[in-house]
């Protein structure tokens, strides 16, 4: 188990940061990590002879995120309108802030698999054969759902269009 420790401990902060951008909720991105952790923690001996665990790691945390998301999907979600605590104070940044939030808004309002897709190629820069081998389909899938995920972006936050057609990636909210 101490494999496990240190690899939570190496990568809990990027797997935070993609579990926030899934869920579009700090805490609700705590909950899901935790989740994601605690069902890996029980086979990790078996993950960890297979190479590499940090796949199958994030695999299951996209796979959690959707069955969260089926779950709650009927239930009303709590809206916080409180910008995140390293945003606070920054009052020069106004129109950076409205655009994370904006993004983050935005973000919420996809699928949980578009929003899979668009965290895996452009928070984590992955190819489309990466972002389609963690999550179990084809590239011509990631190509699609990566399509329709910015054409929706663009419908729901049309104030953001720019962003989303430059080849730059998309920065974190």
């Amino acid at each position: 188990m101490e494999d496990f420790e240190a690899f939570v401990r190496a990568r809990s902060a990027s797997l935070a940061g993609t579990a926030y951008l899934l869920s579009g909720d700090r805490h609700l991105a705590e909950d899901l990590l935790q989740d994601a952790l605690s069902r890996v923690a029980d086979r990790w001996p078996s993950i960890a002879r297979g190479g590499d665990p940090e796949p199958y790691v994030r695999r299951a945390l996209y796979n959690r995120a959707i069955v969260m998301w089926r779950r709650r999907r009927w239930r009303e979600v709590p809206h916080s309108d409180d910008p995140r605590p390293e945003l606070r104070g920054r009052a020069d940044d106004a129109e950076t802030i409205a655009r994370r939030l904006a993004l983050r808004d935005a973000l919420a309002r996809l699928t949980p698999r578009q929003r899979a897709v668009l965290a895996l190629r452009f928070y984590e820069d992955r190819s489309e054969a990466e972002a389609a081998a963690v999550l179990g389909c084809s590239v011509n899938t990631v190509k699609s759902q990566t399509r329709h995920a910015l054409e929706r972006l663009r419908q729901l936050a049309p104030e953001l269009a720019e962003t989303f057609d430059r080849s730059t990636p998309v920065e974190a909210p």
